[in-house]
């Protein structure tokens, strides 16, 4: 599953960050960096659920679980810096994003998948009685959430020329990324 997520989550950050640059949209961009993000943590994970097998004690296998937690989190807080520098730029330069297609089917598809690989997730982590799984699964399902807040936004600059959505949806993306580092650094 988390080499599923992991390719999922590339495929999409690029595709968000293309098809952002086109539009000259901060939330796609923002939430390709997200999705960026995503992959950093899933690699991480994979890292650390590696490493169970050669973890010797409970310091150890605390040890690593801190350094994984605090690499993810700092990716977050960087992120969320540049996706604020950027939003507050579009809006004091008044950046207007096009319309974007292809950002609608990338935000519609996520939605789509994401949930489903959330529960996939979940249900093996609870198996496995592996937390480190269980809580990956509940960021999956709050990423699905910005799946939805970035359609809206795009849906309505697409069908009703809201272009203000997009700064909007680009701070939720803000304050979730700040949220989740801020959770991981302490």
């Amino acid at each position: 599953m988390e080499y599923f997520t992991l390719g999922y989550n590339i495929l999409e950050a690029v595709l968000s960050i293309f098809a952002g640059i086109v539009a000259g949209s901060v939330a796609l961009i923002g939430f390709g960096l997200d999705s960026i993000a995503e992959s950093l943590s899933g690699v991480v994970l994979i890292w650390r659920l590696k490493k169970q097998s050669t973890i010797t004690s409970k310091l150890e296998e605390s040890e690593v679980e801190a350094k994984a937690q605090k690499l993810v989190g700092a990716s977050f807080v960087i992120l969320a810096s540049y996706i604020l520098y950027e939003t507050i730029k579009m809006v004091v330069t008044v950046s207007i994003p096009a319309p974007s297609l292809l950002g609608i089917i990338i935000a519609g598809t996520s939605l789509v998948v994401m949930p489903f690989v959330s529960h996939k997730k979940y249900r093996l982590g609870q198996r496995l009685s592996l937390k480190s799984l269980i809580a990956d699964a509940k960021e999956t399902l709050v990423c699905s959430l910005l799946s939805f807040a970035l359609l809206a936004g795009l849906l309505a600059n697409y069908f009703f020329g809201l272009w203000q959505v997009d700064p909007l949806v680009s701070l939720l993306i803000v304050a979730f990324l700040f949220k989740e580092g801020r959770e991981l650094l302490t």
